[in-house]
């Protein structure tokens, strides 16, 4: 001990009780003391406690408050150059541990992730999400992970992830085989199949993960343009020829466009025609019964079938043919 400062001689109380937020291991600092045999270690709630002697984990106490006693941990006694008695002080280093829950932690992929899907072949993907973490383990964790620190906050742990995550979410990812358009589609489902795949490597750490969410994920532009396509189609119809009926309609019916209200008129007509040439046929009645269309209907039809053809909405063959039917109707 060192005369120029007021230290006990031996530590009587060991406890963690100003536990900042970020920290999930603390070495309790005891500047080369000893801890005297008796003592009290005050373990609260949300805490775990270890005893570490001659680089060997001598134990693990829970909350709660104990009394340090060389016999309560035996294998301080059986230590190669323990030279103390059993009521003697004796030397450890501790460590605390934040047993709490660590949200909203943040996950990405510094990279694109190769995936192989089957209608774009090979595609580049980066997803970003969040995951909850505690630790499970201490004794792994700190094995596996912390070492000697004096001192671990979750911001070193989650930096240290970060670039641990992205892989093994590929390789999840490419076990799974989900489609990318799925994957952009249905995150929730996307976050179930994921997490168990996940939580494998984050026990390896002595860590659960107790939520992983895939909040965000990107798609080459290629692939964007077709979901955006398809999406539009679904609004529409679901075939190619009235989707372009409906943006004519939609571009003639602009009151910015230049055509004329006659031949807004006509391109209305000419979709019924269509529509009724797509209809199924009626039925042929006798000639008595048979109306005919008058010599003013067809005249009119004509003049509107013209107006189509002038504005360019028809092409010459179509003109023709749809000519030649109403003329022969006179």
């Amino acid at each position: 001990m060192n005369k120029g400062h007021n230290f006990l001689p031996f530590i009587e109380v060991v406890e963690w009780h100003d536990q900042p937020a970020p920290v999930m291991m603390w070495k309790v600092p005891d500047e080369d003391r000893e801890i005297k045999n008796g003592a009290k270690l005050i373990v609260r709630e949300g805490q775990s406690s270890m005893f570490l002697t001659q680089g060997t984990v001598a134990d693990i106490f829970e909350a709660g408050t104990h009394v340090l006693q060389t016999e309560n941990i035996p294998i301080l006694s059986r230590l190669k150059g323990w030279k103390h008695g059993f009521e003697s002080p004796f030397k450890a280093d501790v460590f605390y541990f934040a047993r709490k829950q660590f949200v909203s932690l943040k996950w990405g992929t510094p990279a694109p992730v190769l995936l192989r899907d089957p209608q774009f072949g090979q595609v580049r993907i980066r997803a970003f999400g969040s995951y909850n973490v505690r630790i499970s383990n201490v004794e792994r964790f700190f094995r596996e992970y912390a070492g000697i620190s004096a001192m671990l906050t979750i911001k070193d742990f989650e930096a240290k992830l970060r670039d641990y995550i992205a892989p093994k979410f590929a390789e999840a990812l490419a076990d799974l085989q989900v489609p990318v358009l799925d994957i952009a589609r249905n995150f929730s489902v996307l976050n179930s199949q994921i997490e168990p795949l996940i939580q494998p490597y984050f026990e390896d750490f002595g860590v659960s993960i107790t939520q992983f969410t895939v909040s965000s994920v990107s798609l080459p532009d290629q692939v964007n343009e077709y979901f955006d396509k398809v999406t539009g189609m679904n609004m529409v119809a679901d075939d190619t020829a009235r989707f372009r009926d409906f943006n004519t309609s939609l571009a003639i019916g602009s009151p910015d466009n230049s055509v004329s209200g006659d031949v807004q008129q006509g391109v209305g007509l000419g979709l019924l025609i269509k529509e009724m040439q797509s209809a199924p046929a009626a039925p042929v009645l006798p000639a008595n019964d048979a109306a005919k269309p008058s010599s003013n209907d067809i005249t009119a039809s004509l003049l509107q079938l013209k107006k189509l053809f002038d504005a360019e909405l028809i092409d010459e063959k179509e003109y023709k043919d749809k000519k030649t039917e109403l003329l022969s109707k006179l």
